[in-house]
């Protein structure tokens, strides 16, 4: 087995605290010791060369890896690249453990690719805690020596647990040999006080060495040729920053040939993360170096497949912490996948996808633990006729970046003046702070851009310092910065490009009620970025998700008022509910329950099966304030509704307050629309200035569609001449039935047992129920009317107004049968029959209520039961009215009214049509 190639090439600049004796070199020169004599023998064997004494005054260690040049003269076997290697990159997750590696062992022995190359990382948490071994010995904590004691238990019961025999003492000899190394190396590091990179480097990329040598003795004790490769003697990187590399493909390429010309095999076991700089001084490849490490050679190899194993059944649309309804992407161009990874989404880093791009290697990300999965693809573009047709095609997937501040430059000095915007980011470069986003108007009038938050003070003061001048001099007005902010990104192939992607993005956000605070659209056609408040990143980020069907439209509400007709309407929910996800992609969740006395509350959606029973068990006091708040808060639901089934005037009052949150309003309460005057103003301006939407088809005539029919004349520009109609369930009963040889009373107590009056049928006499619904009908149609311009004839004797209950009012009404009765005879023997109408004379921009008489071929006068019917005369129904007729009075026919409101609501915020 090849053991890996010596240590660190140059250990540069090892300062020493102001504490430390002057004979302190002496120390360090003796720990040391140990570590240059015991790689000495090693490092012959490989030769390697090692000093013999101090470089110069700064103590620079020295050694070099195996030396691989061509010009070593060996027996080759040339490298065979392309299609027949595939290439698996495996986690520190996917070798976490014994059982863990040797799944990872069985996927590699059950590929059926001719040739394999496996990267993987070191066991999970190993990384950290060779992290931390070094910051204890900076920190001159002894505890680094149990610290890698525990590095040390950690490795050696996993190779108990794989390995036996020969293979395992291999494996421990060599554990103990490297371990010993790092004790010296770190005794060195706590004497010194500090630890350069590279030493940093190489000791961190054990971690890696020993899973490598672990899982190819695992995958030798199954029967199967297989070599270890050290990284470090075959990638060779030039650092171009402190979390940056570059790959040098020729040099790496000559050197993977020698490599393999000396241990040629079908099944390479190579360390990921790790590599070297062209001075062969250890380095490693920062950030997701493994998953770099995988894409490099799967360039050099010119394999045909690069897998990603990870814990995740691939790249999802959204992040599915935010977005339970987040699906997982089948495939996603190159460009797409590190546009999205840019913006924080769990993808690859974009340098890793830059080798593979090159050759056309496509990338597979895929779940270790759900093998079923097919995972995702990552390769060119495959987009057809049929994906240029779906806008959803377009736009693959939604990401965020939280926790940023915008700053904003502007002033009329910036127009027309070179080098402005150079100065800026000259300043913000200045400081170290990294620009996430820019936005410059075309007036150049300012200049916005995004920066992290931790960075957004020494950004503003640079700023404020570099155009002192001009800020006082007025050439630029303001250098502000907004707090709390994020970034969204949707991110898909020619997306900016096609028409309606951006208009379908910002009307999403626009009917969430997310205020938009910069946008920036590149030319490259794969992202469009927004900068929205912090608060809102989550709400916004599912509301986009839903509109572009990503996930289904998601609706947080709130019912109040539990009665008759709220409870009806919960139940009708209920029945109805997997349907439309099902069938409408539509998910109705009632978030709270409010009744007069106690409410009920639910942070995931109340289970409608069982609310009567919850309310009884977990219900709480009554709080409308907390209750809006429990609904409207909850941001991971992007849209919010409050369903008013009460008849209250206090709850009507706080519509508008609502309306302003963001919040939809629907509802059967009359108070509101038929209120004063004002109000009823102020509701329908906000409703058309914003996308908070206000339905109240249930106000008239439960649910026939009454105001949409009367709006839809309006839209289309036909005129209201008068409306007139039956408005009342109950008093459409009454009369329908109060024909001749019946007493007034007798009908009036049978449609109270029927359950079609109040509960005090003066409420339904008395007319002030259809005034209202003739004043709602009179300002849809235009005209400017208060309910006290109405007159309304009541059927409330005068004497019985008074009555203390409505117990006494049913006892003393059949004093006035004979009243009624004379009313009838006389319209019977006219030929005609009694109605209660209500009419809105548009023309003449009045209203009226009182009972009427029509001849009995008239419409009004064929109705049955407790229909309602309205007929509107305009003009282009002048000659014949439009006529709306059906049941209007009933909790079943009224909760579906607003049923369909609801519905109304939820294909407005995005849900199939």
């Amino acid at each position: 087995m090849a053991s890996f190639s010596a240590a660190v090439s140059r250990f540069s600049s090892i300062s020493r605290p102001n504490t430390l004796l002057q004979n302190d070199n002496k120390i360090f020169e003796s720990q040391c010791r140990p570590f240059l004599l015991s790689r000495r023998s090693h490092s012959l064997r490989k030769g390697l060369t090692l000093p013999r004494g101090r470089e110069s005054p700064s103590h620079r260690i020295c050694a070099s890896f195996t030396d691989v040049s061509p010009n070593v003269s060996v027996e080759e076997k040339k490298l065979p690249k392309g299609e027949t290697w595939s290439v698996h990159k495996f986690g520190g997750t996917c070798v976490g453990s014994s059982q863990r590696i040797k799944n990872v062992a069985d996927i590699i022995l059950n590929d059926d690719s001719e040739r394999k190359l496996v990267v993987v990382s070191a066991m999970s948490k190993v990384t950290d805690m060779m992290y931390d071994l070094i910051d204890k010995a900076q920190s001159r904590d002894e505890s680094y020596i149990s610290a890698l004691d525990a590095v040390l238990e950690k490795h050696s019961s996993t190779a108990h647990d794989l390995l036996d025999g020969d293979n395992l003492a291999i494996f421990l000899s060599q554990l103990h040999h490297d371990i010993s190394n790092l004790k010296a190396m770190l005794r060195a590091i706590y004497i010194a006080g500090h630890a350069t990179e590279s030493f940093t480097d190489f000791v961190v990329g054990h971690g890696e060495l020993w899973s490598a040598q672990m899982l190819s003795l695992v995958i030798r004790k199954n029967g199967t040729d297989c070599k270890w490769m050290d990284t470090r003697e075959v990638l060779i990187v030039n650092p171009t920053s402190s979390d940056q590399v570059d790959p040098d493909y020729l040099e790496s390429e000559r050197r993977l040939e020698k490599w393999y010309s000396l241990n040629p095999s079908e099944v390479i076991i190579a360390t990921g993360f790790i590599a070297s700089t062209p001075q062969k001084i250890p380095t490693t490849l920062k950030r997701d170096g493994s998953d770099f490490s995988a894409a490099i050679m799967g360039a050099l190899f010119r394999a045909r497949q690069v897998t990603i194993w990870t814990d995740v059944d691939g790249v999802y649309s959204a992040d599915p912490r935010k977005v339970s309804e987040a699906v997982i992407l089948k495939t996603l161009s190159y460009q797409e996948a590190w546009e999205m990874s840019y913006f924080g989404a769990n993808v690859l880093h974009p340098r890793t996808i830059i080798p593979v791009m090159r050759y056309g290697i496509p990338i597979m990300i895929r779940n270790i633990f759900n093998l079923s999965s097919p995972g995702t693809k990552i390769c060119h573009s495959t987009y057809n006729d049929e994906d240029r047709q779906n806008l959803q095609n377009y736009v693959k997937g939604f990401a965020t970046i939280d926790n940023l501040a915008l700053v904003n430059v502007e002033g009329t000095g910036m127009a027309g003046v070179p080098g402005t915007a150079s100065a800026i980011f000259g300043a913000v470069k200045d400081v170290g702070a990294n620009v996430i986003m820019i936005s410059q108007a075309s007036s150049e009038h300012s200049v916005c851009f995004a920066v992290p938050e931790k960075e957004v003070k020494a950004v503003a003061e640079a700023l404020q310092s570099r155009f002192r001048q001009a800020l006082d001099a007025g050439r630029l007005s303001q250098v502000a910065v907004i707090p709390n902010c994020s970034i969204l990104a949707a991110v898909g192939q020619k997306m900016a490009s096609t028409p309606g992607v951006s208009a379908t993005l910002f009307n999403a956000l626009a009917k969430a009620s997310i205020n938009v605070r910069a946008i920036a659209q590149g030319c490259s056609e794969y992202n469009i970025t927004v900068v929205v408040k912090r608060e809102d990143c989550i709400k916004a980020l599912r509301a986009v998700h839903s509109r572009f069907y990503l996930s289904r439209t998601t609706i947080a509400m709130g019912i109040i008022g539990p009665g008759l007709i709220g409870s009806t309407l919960l139940d009708q929910l209920r029945d109805q509910a997997s349907v439309l996800k099902e069938e409408f992609n539509i998910d109705l969740r009632v978030m709270g329950i409010l009744g007069s006395k106690s409410m009920l509350l639910s942070d995931a959606g109340i289970d409608l099966a069982r609310w009567r029973e919850l309310r009884e068990e977990i219900g709480e006091v009554a709080n409308l304030e907390k209750f809006v708040q429990h609904v409207h808060g909850n941001h991971f639901i992007p849209n919010t509704a409050l369903v008013d089934c009460t008849a209250d005037s206090g709850i009507a009052g706080y519509y508008h307050d609502w309306l302003c949150k963001g919040i939809h309003v629907i509802t059967p309460n009359k108070k509101a629309n038929s209120g004063p005057l004002d109000q009823y103003l102020r509701l329908r301006a906000l409703q058309r200035q914003s996308y908070t939407h206000y339905f109240y088809e249930a106000t008239v005539g439960a649910g026939l569609p009454i105001v949409s029919t009367l709006r839809g004349l309006l839209e289309t520009g036909d005129r209201i001449l008068q409306i007139e109609g039956i408005f009342s369930g109950t008093l459409s009963y009454i009369f329908n039935n109060f024909k001749s040889g019946r007493a007034f009373s007798e009908v009036v107590a049978e449609a109270k047992e029927a359950g079609y009056t109040e509960p005090d049928p003066r409420d339904d006499l008395s007319g002030t129920d259809v005034a209202r619904k003739v004043i709602i009908l009179a300002r849809e149609s235009g005209l400017k009317l208060e309910l006290s311009n109405i007159p309304v004839e009541s059927l409330v004797p005068e004497p019985l107004r008074v009555c203390a209950s409505a117990q006494e009012f049913m006892q003393l009404l059949p004093k006035f049968d004979q009243e009624f009765a004379k009313k009838q005879q006389d319209a019977e023997n006219a030929g005609e029959v009694l109605r209660y109408v209500g009419v809105v004379d548009v023309t003449n921009e009045k209203g009226v209520v009182e009972l009427r008489r029509y001849k009995k071929d008239h419409p009004f006068a064929q109705l049955s039961g407790s229909d309602n019917i309205i007929a509107f005369t305009t003009r282009r129904y002048k000659n014949q009215p439009l006529i709306v007729r059906g049941p209007g009075a009933g909790a079943q026919v009224t909760a579906g009214g607003i049923f369909s409101d609801i519905l109304r609501l939820a294909s407005y915020l995005g849900a199939p049509s």
